[in-house]
C-alpha cells in the first residue's frame, strides 16, 4: 500500500493550499491549476523497495516517506539541529518539514519558508490563528502550535539560505501530468504534451526524488510564452497604469525590504494563490493591507506573468 490509512487522513486534514484543493469558483476564469487537488483517478504504482535519494546514505519506506509526523531527514548536515515542530510535530499539529522539506523550501502545493525573517514568521502564524489568513491547513496548524514551538520553528526556517528551486520555462505546451495523491502534480506516466493556454504547470524536474521529499530536487514551471517581460514590467509599474509596483515596497530585485518579504524565486504557484486570496479576503492583516490596491484588479494573466517574473529570478 502506497499510503496507511493514518497518513492519508493527516494529508487530507493538513496538505496545504495551501493545496488541498481548489477554492469553490463562483464565476470567472478556472483557476483550479493553481490548487493542486489530487486527481479522482490514480495511475496504478508498483510495490517498490527501500526509498533512496543521491547525497545521503539514510533509506526509507514509502510509508516512511509520507509519514507527515516524521518526515525524512535525508541530509542532517545540511542544516542546524531542527526543533521538535519542524521533524516530529507538536501535538495535533504535524511536522513542518513534512509540507516544507528539511529544506524549507516545500513543494508547490505549499510554501518557500527560507528566507524569512523571524517577525514576519511569527506574523504569518499570528494571522493564521486569528482568522486573517486563511487555507485549507496552516490555520489548525497554527493553533495547536505553542508560543515556543512558533518561534523555535521561526527561528529555524529563518537560519537557512534561500537557492534556486525553480526553473521557468515560457512554453506553448506543457508535459501531461496529473496530481497524485500527495497533492503533487508530476508528468502522466505515458509522456506527452498538451497545450498550455492560460496557466501555469509546475512539474519536478526529477518525479522519484521530489516524491521522496529530496531536499535537493527542484521543480520546472512551465509559463505562457512572454510572461517574464510582461511580468517584469507590471511588478515595476504596477497593475492597470498606477504607476508604482511590487518594487517599491519587496525591493528592486524583489529581494525584500522591511516587512515585506522577498518575492524573487518564490514557487510561482504559491504566489498565484495569494494574489487570489488577497484579492477574495482570504488573506488580510495589516502586513497585506498594502497589497489590496496592487491586485485589486490583476488579471489572470498578470497573476501568472508576475508569478513568472518573481520566480525567475535569483533569490537572495
Amino acid at each position: 500500500m502506497r499510503n496507511c490509512a493514518r497518513i492519508s487522513v493527516f494529508v487530507l486534514l493538513f496538505s496545504s493550499p495551501i493545496a488541498a484543493k481548489p477554492r469553490p469558483q463562483q464565476a470567472g476564469p478556472d483557476l483550479s491549476w493553481a490548487y493542486n487537488a489530487p486527481d479522482k483517478t490514480q495511475p496504478a504504482r508498483e510495490e517498490e523497495g527501500p526509498v533512496h535519494v543521491p547525497g545521503s546514505n539514510k533509506a526509507y519506506t514509502r510509508a516512511q516517506v509520507n509519514d507527515v509526523m516524521n518526515p525524512p531527514d535525508w541530509i542532517p548536515d545540511a542544516h542546524a539541529p531542527a526543533p521538535t515542530a519542524i521533524l516530529h510535530g507538536s501535538g495535533a499539529a504535524i511536522a513542518c518539514g513534512s509540507c516544507h522539506l528539511m529544506s524549507g523550501l516545500g513543494h508547490p502545493q505549499s510554501a518557500n519558508l527560507t528566507g524569512l525573517t523571524v517577525a514576519y514568521f511569527l506574523q504569518q502564524m499570528a494571522d493564521f490563528k486569528s482568522g486573517a489568513r486563511k487555507t485549507e491547513a496552516m490555520p489548525g496548524i497554527a493553533a495547536a502550535l505553542n508560543d515556543e514551538d512558533t518561534k523555535k520553528a521561526a527561528e529555524w526556517f529563518a537560519s537557512l539560505k534561500p537557492k534556486p528551486w525553480t526553473r521557468v520555462v515560457e512554453s506553448d505546451t506543457a508535459p501531461k501530468s496529473y496530481v497524485d495523491a500527495e497533492f503533487m502534480r508530476v508528468p502522466a506516466p505515458g509522456g506527452g504534451t498538451e497545450p498550455l493556454g492560460e496557466r501555469i504547470i509546475e512539474v519536478p524536474e526529477d518525479t522519484a526524488r521530489a516524491m521522496s521529499r529530496d531536499p535537493n530536487s527542484g521543480f520546472v514551471a512551465y509559463v505562457p510564452k512572454g510572461s517574464i517581460a510582461r511580468g517584469k514590467e507590471l511588478v515595476e509599474n504596477g497593475i492597470g497604469g498606477i504607476g508604482v509596483g511590487c518594487t517599491s515596497c519587496h525591493g528592486a530585485s524583489l529581494e525584500g525590504m522591511g516587512q515585506a518579504p522577498s518575492l524573487a524565486g518564490m514557487t510561482p504557484l504559491y504566489m498565484v494563490r495569494q494574489i487570489v486570496d488577497i484579492q477574495s479576503g482570504a488573506r488580510a492583516g495589516n502586513l497585506v493591507k498594502p497589497m489590496i490596491v496592487f491586485v485589486k484588479k490583476a488579471t489572470v494573466a498578470d497573476m501568472i506573468a508576475i508569478a513568472a517574473y518573481a520566480a525567475s529570478l535569483s533569490p537572495r
